[in-house]
């Protein structure tokens, strides 16, 4: 897989594959996207239902450029809340490809660099300790071979199911739904019909709220 970097309207970086036609997260802003989807209508909403002192278990579906796990990271300073974060990532990006990412000094927290490159350098499937409230596993497996433990919270945000079509189907969220625990939330970018319908059918129920810059519409799914 050929990838190119691009910087994107906010300023921070992310990856661009042209012979699939995709970007790694939106041209209008790849920070700002992350912490729309991912964060405010993902992480925030699931440490609210959450029990004091419970560790939240979560999977990320496409660790990519590893911007979803820097900022649920830096979330952990203000919330106080444990996370065992989960991440699976068939085609991981080269130790020069990361090393160009921006993230840390777009943030203003380049105190977390040797963090953010340990996570995309740690061993494969084995549990890391990151900080003292964020443990990391990150897995080569796919999606549709894989199955974890029990999680709170699933950052869904693999390519677009035009790209991916196998990972956007009814028969891969039942799966995801089974591995959530009850009230269990999976969040994502994608709002197509035939995307909202799939996951009706595996038993979610199914929230359209309002997309970052440059997009009408996500999706907040829960099970009920």
């Amino acid at each position: 897989m050929i990838r190119e970097m691009i910087e994107t309207k906010d300023g921070s970086f992310t990856m661009a594959v042209p012979e699939m036609k995709v970007t790694y997260h939106s041209v209008h802003g790849a920070i700002q996207e992350s912490r729309h989807v991912f964060i405010n209508a993902g992480l925030n909403y699931a440490c609210g239902n959450l029990k004091v002192h419970d560790v939240l278990h979560l999977l990320e579906i496409g660790l990519g450029t590893g911007l979803n796990a820097l900022l649920t990271l830096l979330e952990t300073e203000e919330t106080g809340c444990a996370i065992h974060y989960t991440a699976i990532e068939p085609f991981p990006l080269s130790l020069e490809e990361i090393a160009l990412l921006n993230y840390c000094s777009q943030l203003k927290r380049v105190d977390r660099k040797d963090e953010f490159k340990r996570m995309h350098q740690c061993e494969w499937g084995k549990d890391v300790a990151i900080s003292s409230l964020f443990s990391f596993h990150k897995t080569k497996e796919s999606l549709l071979h894989f199955s974890g433990e029990k999680y709170h919270l699933v950052y869904f945000d693999a390519f677009a199911p035009a790209c991916q079509p196998d990972l956007w189907t009814q028969s891969v969220f039942e799966n995801i739904y089974q591995m959530l625990l009850p009230g269990g939330v999976l969040v994502t970018y994608c709002c197509k019909g035939d995307v909202r319908r799939a996951m009706l059918k595996a038993g979610f129920m199914v929230e359209k709220l309002s997309g970052p810059p440059g997009k009408r519409e996500m999706i907040r799914a829960v099970k009920t």
